[in-house]
């Protein structure tokens, strides 16, 4: 389990993302035309994995927001924003946003959470995803993932995508 705060009150997460140096589990989740999306559909390609609460939050917006605007100049990256809100949720505020450098994805009916670690086990929270990044190479090898410590906060975006270099 990770330990991490909400709103400065102790949580825990299910287990703990990832290694790096591993290579990421396969995991399948749905996008927002309700198809499944997994790394296999990106195969070749570096890969952020954002991971959040929920997108009616700010935070949760912002990070969808800035996630969607550094993406323009990664090269061979795709980031995959993956919550529990519905598929529809997610169409909604993308499109809203014009936010189309991003892959949004719901593991609102899979196991993502259980399997990456992520899902909270308590606060207020409980149930949806902790606020974490994930970054592969083109291999899918994991070069970066940590939690964000307080779920309220947003992630180390240069400190993240620092990892592509």
């Amino acid at each position: 389990m990770a330990n991490v705060t909400f709103k400065n009150d102790p949580a825990t997460t299910a287990g703990e993302l990832p290694a790096v140096g591993a290579e990421l589990p396969n995991f399948t989740v749905v996008g927002t035309d309700l198809s499944n999306v997994t790394p296999a559909d990106y195969a070749g390609k570096r890969l952020v994995v954002s991971i959040f609460p929920s997108i009616d939050t700010g935070v949760c917006q912002a990070q969808t927001r800035s996630f969607n605007e550094k993406a323009t100049s990664l090269d061979n990256t795709v980031v995959l924003s993956i919550s529990k809100d519905l598929p529809f949720a997610l169409d909604r505020f993308c499109a809203a946003e014009g936010l189309d450098n991003v892959v949004a994805a719901s593991a609102f009916r899979s196991s993502f959470g259980e399997d990456f670690g992520a899902t909270l086990q308590d606060s207020p929270l409980a149930g949806l995803l902790a606020r974490g990044v994930i970054v592969t190479d083109e291999d899918h090898k994991v070069v970066y993932a940590k939690f964000v410590d307080e779920v309220t906060e947003e992630p180390n975006y240069d400190e993240a995508l620092a990892a592509l270099q």
